[in-house]
């Protein structure tokens, strides 16, 4: 019979236990003992509840109090200089002060730069080196988890990252090639495999995704070279692991490389599969990806049994693994926990405890089960049940989207002429000030939130409390001297669920979080039909803080292509066509943002860059359509509304042309924790329009000094026109307290209005 496993589980606990228990001991109300204890206690109920639903191994060591790569860098001592005071005497506070900084008397250490896991939503912390890195083997973690493992009495198998797809996630200080530091590198983390080994772990799981990116010669020679010298010294058995795409190019290679099984993604990429068993050596295990780790959906039996038969025919049960395309960490944990979504929605899910058991049922229906036989049976009704129900069909959205011209992408005027007109109705001045979008949600206005979806709490209270929450943000910014305000979303729970909700075509689920990063969880839409717009979503709100001030007020709105990237999506539609479908609906907003006197319009799109495929050849159709979505949206506004967007932690120097081809008015991007690194794209390119490069970390508890925040204002200034610049935060504020949120506003004000005066009097 073929072996089922999986290649990780979520972190954050079926009711976000983890996130509890981390920010409360942030906050000083729970000792490290407790936090400890917490994650010890998810750990144990996940493999039992992946056991209980069919698995025959689990994967360990995939568990992290804050990121698997930060993980990966601490088991290797990858911990810059700044930190090593701090790990000396508390490993924990260092730990965090590396993923989200650390301020009190004795340290004030500034975040590692945070980024984007391949083409997902999760955020990995950045390793930082430098040439001439010492590393030491760090395994505690490692094996303590694998012998809580076997303790408990599961086969398990320990995960590690593979120390090529470490160094290229990796950056460096100085200037150096993360690469080049291999040779230094590999002793450490064949230290962490020895030292698993002789705890008596049979197979590793080594994460290698790095194989479905374009490589370089180099780079392939550096995988020859890792598991040569590893097969060499180990007897352990190597299970690598690729996911997020097809091998393609790098086939030769990794059936080259002298490991025991190789992990493939058949559900990104199946069209794979025959390729890989032509070139798979004899006796080597497959592990074959059959269930999408990263959607919602319930697998088709219809597709997936002819797969199993030609793996079948190629392969004997005993080489045969039966897995997930990917780790679950991108999946909620248990579908039956929903019971309220619309028709039949909910039968048509299945998360990550239900992915173990659709892979049980496959298991054990080609080894001649008929009850499981049964099941899958079922199982195909259901999804071909999906596929025809009227309500994931609408014709006057699908006739919309198919009389889309040109002409809708297209804004009135050029940026000059904009700009100009923009100009002359804001009056702002030199270096003008904003925030990108949130303020703080409090505990009470959380509660009250409870309160009123529980049918607790009445429209008319709730929405007092809003507009007192409003009238707070307002003022609030008014008092702090920004130039241009936001309404601070106090009616938002998640910049996409929040538009999903008002929006036809999406379903929300009740505890479907996946983390993002750190304590940070979100919980994605689901989008099971076609999208429309019913009514205005935020012209109210944004109308209603407007005629608080006299200042500019920003509408705020989160873009098409980051509404589609940050949702589980459906997968009977091309996704560039329900992208479209979501832009239609938007543009619908802006143009009643516009009719009720908003002057500007802010488009998010953080997820745009997150969305590009992992190989070069696939790049300019993905891009075509994001930025076709994003000019649909804001097409048609006036010369004198000002369109804004906003994307962080990203990469640009692979698409500065395409954001340039969005023709915003302003872009606001993270660039505090790179210290204006990711700038560079934009000078280089000499990107024409307004930039807000962020001077204040929001995802750090630190408040920057003012002298930091005009370092990198003298930075940008540097390489921008001051007619460009704008001053911002790197991200909407509404993870932090108001109390640091005020004094970090001040500063930043004060360094804003200084940079002007040196500006008048040069």
């Amino acid at each position: 019979m073929p072996h089922v496993t999986y290649l990780g589980f979520p972190r954050i606990g079926r009711r976000r236990e983890l996130k509890r228990a981390l920010e409360s001991h942030w906050k000083g109300e729970a000792p490290a003992a407790e936090l400890l204890e917490t994650a010890a206690t998810l750990r144990q109920r996940h493999w039992q509840l992946a056991r209980d639903a069919g698995a025959d191994s689990v994967p360990v060591n995939d568990f992290s109090l804050y990121d698997h790569v930060l993980d990966a860098a601490v088991a290797v001592d990858a911990i810059p200089p700044r930190y090593r005071a701090l790990h000396d005497q508390d490993p924990l506070a260092a730990y965090f002060a590396m993923a989200r900084g650390h301020q009190d008397g004795a340290f004030d250490l500034h975040a590692l730069e945070m980024t984007k896991w391949f083409d997902t939503n999760y955020h990995y912390i950045v390793p930082e080196l430098h040439a001439g890195q010492p590393f030491r083997a760090r395994a505690d973690k490692a094996v303590a988890e694998y012998r809580e493992a076997v303790a408990a009495g599961h086969t398990a198998r320990p995960v590690l990252l593979g120390p090529v797809t470490f160094l290229l996630l990796a950056k460096t200080t100085d200037g150096s090639r993360a690469l080049d530091l291999l040779d230094v590198l590999l002793p450490a983390w064949y230290g962490v495999v020895d030292a698993l080994a002789a705890e008596g772990a049979e197979w590793i799981q080594v994460d290698e995704p790095a194989l479905v990116l374009d490589l370089d010669a180099e780079t392939q020679d550096a995988f020859r070279r890792v598991y040569a010298a590893l097969a060499a010294r180990s007897k352990v058995k190597v299970l690598l692991a690729t996911y997020f795409g097809g091998l393609d190019a790098n086939l030769p290679l990794a059936a080259s490389l002298p490991v025991a099984g190789l992990h493939i993604d058949l559900a990104r990429a199946p069209a794979q599969l025959g390729a890989v068993l032509d070139a798979l050596p004899e006796g080597r295990v497959l592990s074959a990806g059959i269930v999408d780790g990263r959607n919602v959906w319930l697998s088709n039996p219809a597709t997936i049994l002819p797969r199993l038969d030609v793996l079948r025919r190629h392969i004997t049960d005993d080489r045969l693994w039966l897995a997930t395309s990917c780790s679950l960490l991108h999946s909620p944990i248990d579908a039956s926990d929903e019971k309220q979504l619309p028709g039949d929605v909910g039968t048509w899910l299945s998360f990550a405890r239900q992915k173990i058991g659709e892979l049980r049922h496959y298991a054990d229906t080609i080894s001649g089960s008929s009850k499981a036989a049964l099941a899958l049976a079922h199982q195909r009704d259901v999804v071909a049940d999906r596929l025809a129900s009227p309500a994931v069909v609408r014709a006057d959205v699908r006739a919309r989207v198919r009389g889309l011209t040109p002409q809708f992408s297209q804004r009135r005027s050029g940026y000059a002429h904009r700009a100009a007109v923009q100009g002359e109705r804001f009056g702002l001045p030199p270096l003008p000030t904003t925030t990108i979008g949130s303020f703080p949600q409090t505990n009470e206005l959380r509660t009250a939130r409870a309160a009123f979806r529980s049918g607790k709490l009445d429209a008319a209270a709730y929405n007092d409390l809003l507009r007192e929450e409003v009238r707070r943000a307002v003022q609030f910014q008014e008092e702090a001297g920004l130039d241009v305000l936001v309404h601070g979303e106090p009616e938002r729970n998640d910049m996409v669920e929040y538009f999903g909700e008002q929006l036809d075509g999406y379903a929300f689920t009740k505890n479907g979080w996946v983390q993002s990063y750190g304590s940070r969880c979100v919980k994605p839409p689901i989008i099971f039909g076609d999208v429309a717009r019913p009514v205005a979503m935020t012209v109210a709100w944004s109308a209603f803080a407007q005629s608080l001030t006299s200042r500019p007020m920003k509408g705020m709105l989160t873009g098409p292509v980051t509404m589609l990237q940050w949702s589980f999506v459906r997968d009977d539609l091309p996704r560039a066509d329900v992208c479209r479908q979501i832009a239609l609906a938007l543009r619908d907003e802006v143009h009643d943002l516009e009719r009720a006197g908003i002057g500007m319009v802010q488009v998010d799109e953080p997820a745009l860059r997150e969305g590009l495929p992992l190989r070069c050849a696939d790049w300019q159709a993905y891009l075509d359509w994001a930025v076709d979505a994003f000019r649909i949206t804001a097409g048609g506004t006036s010369d004198a509304t000002q369109v804004h967007t906003h994307m962080c932690y990203s990469e640009f120097n692979d698409i500065i042309e395409a954001v340039a081809a969005m023709d915003a008015d302003v872009i606001s991007i993270e660039t505090s924790r790179s210290r204006m690194e990711l700038l560079e794209a934009f000078t280089r390119f000499q990107y024409p329009n307004g930039i807000g490069p962020g001077v204040y970390d929001i995802h750090s508890p630190r408040v920057p000094a003012e002298a930091e925040m005009a370092d990198l204002v003298a930075r940008a200034l540097q390489v921008l026109a001051p007619e460009q610049l704008w001053i911002n935060p790197d991200c909407g504020l509404k993870t932090r307290g108001w109390k640091e949120v005020g004094e970090a506003l001040a500063g930043m004000v004060s360094v804003a209005r200084a940079a002007r005066q040196r500006l008048t009097h040069a």
